[in-house]
């Protein structure tokens, strides 16, 4: 990594560090820590229990003051799809943070970058790691910039197969189908490539480096093409 990767990344998330020390924790997974011995507490864990907590207090803000018809329970699951795994890694990746996730060797190799899980923890433990170095404000501006902006479009990719799948059913009884075109890499980091089909008519191709990533990328581009009045009927 460019010795210039803190510059970098802050142009990036829009947030200056009084503290670098923080930043590098929040992105520094256990595997890493446990490598090169440091600290167990140096990891980012400890930042992500953290910046847990603030993403659920300023999202429920949020929907509260920007749904003020919506039920207790319907604000529950809404915030539960905004915030959920899957959202903060899709958030996490467009501003390429996965790209700065400092990962043991082992972690590495196993495809670690890649995964969900990880990216959105490293998501979580950022928001954590900016709160201690300057409050809830710069936080939540953070939070308003990068997980709460552009929701409509992040809810259609999140929720795509199950979307597609839903107007499918309801287009004529229609039948929706994955197939698997191809598989390339070496098995801890293969790169699926699979092509929704509807009605026996081939409509959308994605990739991934899981068959439900490359799945959830194919139903995207369809419902993209369907957005724009695009009918496979």
């Amino acid at each position: 990594m460019s010795k210039d990767w803190i510059i970098q990344l802050e142009q990036k998330i829009e947030y200056s560090f009084q503290d670098k020390r923080l930043l590098r924790q929040a992105l520094t997974h256990s595997s890493c820590a446990n490598e090169q011995k440091i600290n167990k507490t140096q990891d980012y864990e400890r930042l992500e229990f953290l910046g847990d907590a603030v993403l659920e207090l300023v999202s429920s803000d949020y929907i509260y003051r920007e749904h003020c018809d919506m039920s207790e329970g319907n604000m529950t699951k809404y915030r539960s799809s905004i915030v959920c795994e899957p959202a903060l890694a899709f958030s996490a990746r467009d501003i390429g943070l996965e790209q700065y996730i400092f990962l043991g060797k082992g972690e590495e190799a196993t495809g670690g970058r890649d995964r969900d899980s990880i990216i959105s923890d490293v998501m979580e433990a950022v928001i954590g790691a900016i709160y201690l170095d300057s409050g809830i404000d710069e936080a939540k501006a953070f939070i308003h910039r990068f997980v709460l902006s552009d929701l409509e479009h992040k809810q259609l990719f999140y929720d795509a197969k199950t979307i597609l799948q839903e107007e499918v059913q309801r287009e004529n009884g229609g039948t929706l189908r994955y197939e698997i075109v191809s598989e390339e890499g070496p098995e801890h980091d293969k790169t699926f490539v699979v092509e929704a089909i509807i009605n026996d008519v081939k409509v959308g191709k994605g990739t991934g480096h899981s068959k439900k990533a490359a799945e959830q990328k194919a139903a995207y581009e369809v419902l993209l093409h369907r957005n724009k009045d695009f009918k496979i009927y």
